[in-house]
């Protein structure tokens, strides 16, 4: 009984072990991945924040390494090409020498074979006889010696010489097959560490690369049209006497809106329903919105390549578009309608070379779908046959993007326009023509993650916690990396509030000002803080906006206003 007890409880513990973890484990995401949206996009930066502080000391420590091989590699080339020389002079030295010595020694030999002559038939006695004196007779016998013993020190120095040559050379022989073994080690070290350099720096390029995409999508920056993307009324995102206001129960409160979105180049489609409510026709729309260009209504009829269709005839293929709703032509928006279509044929001729080549059927090109309309789109796409803006000789590449929050900003040279019957904002021709991207409060992501937050506001502590977060980026004294949002959702290691906040040394917010410049961004803003009043370009101020603010707080636009309440 005890044994099956055992058995039991061993056969538990062996499925906690290897069935629970697996049960209850949450698949992690795939980072590269284009359609993460809400926590997954946190958990992915957060993961290669991770990567590339892991990796980063890891290379700066190879780079070092690498810049000292190489400079160590350059010192050993020096060193042999000197010794090379060397050699090369020793090699003449003893080239030379071995000459001297061989006629040298070929005198020595005529002097030696005299001398035996000499010796042979010399006869002392005739020498006294001959001379008068003895004394004569013994000079000249060390005079004879003396001239052997000079040849023989003669030879005797050559000898030394050569043998010192000699060893010099193969000590500098050995030496330079020891410098080369050494370099060739060097060189291989070098080589290898060239290579893991590279693939680091590869690595942390797609890294940083992904990360802006992402960090893209976590400030929720994209590119669509109304057809692809219904309205996005979210509760609690409006501005104060909008009936999407929610009240955040705080004072004071920040936040920011942004006016339009996405990349306000071109006709804002919601600018032009309200253009066409105002009784503009689509000619006027059309020249409005893309100066610098003319219209031409006979362009010949074409066929076009679509993705995923096979070629289409031209108006056959307008016809299957959904950039807009076709409910704006029984709205007063007929004429924005036409405007489309003529702006939707250009792009398309525009972009397949005049119908050789072929369009995509996504936002990233134009919407489009099998199913052909045949109500107010397909009117207006008949009304408009042959109907091209030219540029430059050809064809259009006329953008268009939903709302352009009453400024579309420039495209083919020019600075942009405001959008407005009169007074901006006021009077813009999106709010006649009812945006709901107009003025915005955005705290969701694109997939509709809020992160616990219910609206966009903060309060003055938060938004002084984001000029901390500006002087890191701008001004020094910390690690840029730790600048993301301080909550379980971004996850990482961001700074904490109190931490930024010894560095940057702001605590409280009180008010705030906006200069808005003509071509349609956010000049400046002026901050009035517990520190004075500190002013910060709106690029700036929106870099440091989205990389801090909580959750999916974030700004989309160039051009935007920080509200205060």
């Amino acid at each position: 009984m005890q044994k099956a007890r055992l058995l039991v409880l061993l056969i538990l513990f062996l499925f906690s072990l290897f069935v629970l973890p697996k049960a209850f484990t949450l698949a992690e995401p795939d980072c590269n991945s284009n359609n993460l949206g809400g926590a997954d996009i946190d958990v992915c930066l957060a993961r290669m924040q991770h990567d590339a502080d892991a990796l980063a000391p890891a290379n700066e420590n190879n780079k070092k390494e690498l810049a000292a091989l190489q400079a160590q590699v350059v010192s050993l080339k020096a060193r042999i090409v000197n010794i090379t020389k060397q050699v090369s002079a020793l090699s003449s030295r003893i080239t030379k020498r071995t000459e001297e010595l061989s006629y040298a020694q070929k005198i020595f030999n005529e002097k030696a074979s005299n001398q035996y002559k000499i010796l042979r038939l010399y006869d002392p006695l005739s020498a006294f006889l001959e001379n008068e004196s003895a004394k004569n007779v013994f000079l000249q016998l060390e005079m004879r010696q003396r001239a052997v013993d000079g040849d023989r020190v003669t030879m005797e120095t050559y000898s030394k010489d050569l043998a010192s040559l000699a060893s010099d050379k193969a000590a500098l022989e050995k030496s330079k097959t020891s410098l080369a073994s050494l370099q060739a080690s060097v060189d291989k070290r070098a080589t290898f560490l060239t290579g893991e350099v590279a693939k680091v720096e590869d690595y942390l390029a797609k890294l940083s690369s992904r990360q802006e995409e992402l960090l893209a999508l976590k400030a929720g920056g994209f590119e669509t049209s109304v057809g692809d993307t219904p309205p996005t009324l979210d509760p609690c995102s409006g501005a104060p006497g909008s009936s999407s206001y929610c009240d955040p129960g705080f004072r004071p409160a920040f936040a920011g809106f942004s006016f339009g979105a996405p990349h306000r180049t071109g006709m804002s489609q919601y600018g032009a329903l309200g253009r066409s409510k105002s009784g503009q026709n689509a000619e006027t729309i059309l020249a409005a919105y893309y100066q610098g260009s003319t219209l031409r209504k006979d362009y010949p009829d074409t066929t076009i390549g679509v993705t995923g269709y096979g070629r289409k005839p031209m108006e056959e293929y307008l016809l299957g578009l959904y950039e807009v709703p076709e409910s704006w032509g029984d709205q007063g928006g007929f004429e924005a309608l036409k405007a489309q279509a003529v702006a939707a044929r250009s792009y398309a001729l525009a972009v397949t070379n005049n119908g050789a080549g072929t369009i995509c059927t996504t936002e990233a090109c134009q919407v489009y779908k099998p199913q052909l309309k045949s109500g107010k789109w397909a009117e207006a796409v008949r009304a408009t046959k042959g109907w091209v803006l030219i540029k430059d000789g050809g064809p259009a590449k006329a953008y268009f993007a939903a709302s352009s929050g009453g400024y579309t900003i420039s495209q083919w040279g020019w600075s942009g326009i405001k959008d407005a019957s009169g007074e901006w904002p006021a009077s813009a021709y999106e709010k006649v023509g009812g945006s709901p991207w107009f003025y915005k409060g955005w705290f969701r992501s694109r997939g509709g993650a809020t992160c616990g937050l219910s609206n966009p506001w903060l309060t003055s502590a938060q938004m002084a916690d984001i000029l901390n977060a500006w002087h890191v980026l701008f001004s020094g004294g910390g690690d840029q990396g730790r600048i993301s949002p301080p909550d379980k959702c971004f996850g990482g290691n961001p700074y904490s509030v109190s931490e930024l906040a010894s560095i940057g040394g702001f605590t409280s917010v009180s008010n705030v000002s906006v200069v808005y410049g003509n071509d349609g961004s956010t000049k400046q803003l002026t901050f009035y803080t517990n520190k004075g009043t500190q002013t910060i370009s709106g690029e700036d101020l929106k870099k440091a906006f989205n990389l801090r603010a909580p959750g999916n707080i974030g700004i989309k636009s160039s051009l935007f206003n920080i509200e205060k309440l």
